[in-house]
Formats: structure tokens, sequence, C-alpha cells
């Protein structure tokens, strides 16, 4: 076979220049990291020299605030009164104080009511069976004596509830009431016999009235009566 001579000393001077390059760049390896800049948190090297850092502020983070601290629903009574309530409103969840003593102002100016007209269909749905056989009572002797009594409520200064409880599903809860009453007795004859009609009498009585809190029926009865003061 005839060998070209230009040909080998073309390959010849290829094989030189690639080995002078060679010596001089060394060989491809994989390229080396970035030394950490231990100055920098997180462990992150600081950027190259040259570029540009945009250092305007990101976008504003509102602070997270705090929830609310829970409302005291009960506040301003006692810690055995409110100890009741919380364990009315957990059988009966819509139990609420306010409303409960509005309705107890009512409840006792139509029981002072009826009792001095002898109204004993208005006693039977506000009175418990015990206190209402003693209003029973009492009525029944006023009658035999031929004895009639007006009763004049002039205000209900205070009605504050001093206790409150629940045994079972009962709830009992006990109203101190602050009123200012004008009463009178009078025989057949008209005459007093009891009380006067011109005499304002300060009257202090703590009244408990009860219910069923897990029943459908939403009525508080008097349960017991008894004179503060």
């Amino acid at each position: 076979m005839q060998v070209d001579i230009t040909t080998i000393v073309f390959a010849l001077v290829a094989v030189f220049v690639a080995w002078k390059l060679r010596s001089v760049l060394g060989t491809r390896g994989p390229e080396p990291r970035p030394p950490l800049d231990r100055r920098v948190g997180g462990g992150f090297a600081p950027p190259p020299r040259g570029e540009v850092i945009d250092l305007k502020p990101g976008p504003a983070v509102a602070p997270t605030e705090p929830p609310p601290a829970p409302v005291d629903r009960w506040k301003g009574f006692a810690p055995p009164v409110a100890a009741g309530f919380e364990a009315i409103a957990a059988v009966d969840p819509s139990f609420a104080p306010d409303s409960f003593v509005s309705g107890a102002r009512t409840a006792y100016e139509m029981i002072v009511g009826a009792f001095a007209a002898g109204d004993l269909p208005t006693l039977r749905r506000l009175l418990a069976p015990d206190v209402l056989a003693n209003f029973e009572k009492a009525i029944r002797a006023r009658t035999a004596a031929e004895q009639t009594m007006t009763t004049t409520l002039v205000s209900i200064d205070s009605a504050d509830i001093v206790e409150a409880r629940l045994a079972g599903s009962i709830a009992s809860i006990a109203v101190r009431f602050s009123a200012k009453l004008v009463s009178v007795t009078r025989d057949k004859a008209g005459a007093a016999v009891e009380g006067s009609p011109n005499d304002i009498v300060n009257h202090l009585d703590v009244w408990t009235f009860t219910r069923d809190a897990a029943s459908r029926d939403p009525n508080w009865l008097l349960a017991a009566t008894q004179t503060a003061g």
C-alpha cells in the first residue's frame, strides 16, 4: 500500500497540538463547588462579585395578631354563682342571666298581685306545688275570715342573683329582691286589720326559682321564699 507523506505529516502535527493543549489545560474534571462563606447565615455563599443585588424591601407582611381573649360571659358574678350558671348552660345553652332576671322581676310583680287578689289560676302557673299549697292555705284563711287584701307594688329597686346550682337536670336560682310595697288587709266592714294604705314598706326577700333545664318547658316556678330582712 502506497503511503501519502502529506497525510502522515498532518497527523503528526495534530497529535503534537493535542499534546500541548493537554499539558497546558490539563484534563477536565468535575467543577469544584464554591466555598461556603460562614459569615452568611443559613450556609449560603454571597453572590459572585459584580452581581447586582436588589436591596428594595419586599412586600410588607402584617404581623400576626394573637386571637382575642375569650370573653367571660359570667363576668360580675361571684365564682359559686358563675359555676352554677356554667352547669345550667351546659344543659340549656339558651340560658342567659339577664333574661332570667327580667323574667323573675315580672314573676315577682305577678305573684304579689295574684296573692293579694286571691287569683289561684295565675298562681298555679307560677308556683311550685309546695309554695302553691302554702299560698292557697293563706288565701282560704283570708276568705274564711271575710277579709280582703290590696297590694300595690311601688317599685322593685333591685333583683340580684345570689345563688345558682344544678342538681341532676333541675336548675335552681335564688334572687334577692328589694322592693317597696303598699299593702293593707281589711275586714268585711272595710277597716284595716293589717298594714296601711298610706305606708310604703321596704321588703327584702329571697325567692328561689326552679325548672328542669333539660325540658322544653321554659317556665321557671317559684319554689321557696324567705324574708331576708
